[in-house]
């Protein structure tokens, strides 16, 4: 775990460990779903079924451009700290989403708190990567 935390392509790699694995989570969450509910596709309109399916394909909808975002800034020479700044708040923004949307249709805390450090993940990763193409050799 040490190279984690001293080589940016090292920590890149763990961040799309992790992400898959919460995606490979979510995913199964579904199939549990599916079983309990007798779903063979879609959610058929079953309060059930939604909240899972929701929170996978809202991860399979951002975690590919978190991730793309940061391979650039690791491509670009981020620096560590840019990279697990990004890493981090994706990742964890990730987590709190998918549970508070598999556990509620409605407004929560997790999932807005979630959707927010998602953002703010990209956020840093966009500047950080039109700083690092726009600015080469200048730290951000």
């Amino acid at each position: 775990m040490g190279s984690v935390f001293s080589s940016a392509s090292s920590s890149l790699y763990f961040y799309v460990g992790v992400n898959a694995a919460i995606m490979l989570f979510l995913a199964l969450m579904v199939v549990v779903a599916r079983e309990r509910t007798k779903t063979l596709i879609g959610d058929a309109g079953i309060p059930e079924m939604i909240g899972p399916v929701r929170a996978h394909a809202n991860n399979v909808e951002y975690v590919p451009m978190g991730l793309l975002l940061l391979w650039a800034m690791v491509a670009q020479g981020a620096p560590l700290w840019a990279v697990h700044t990004v890493g981090l708040t994706l990742t964890i923004g990730r987590v709190l989403h998918g549970l508070g949307l598999s556990t509620s249709l409605g407004t929560s805390k997790p999932r807005l708190v979630g959707i927010l450090l998602t953002w703010i993940s990209f956020l840093v990763g966009i500047v950080a990567v039109l700083w690092l193409v726009f600015m080469p050799g200048a730290t951000p």
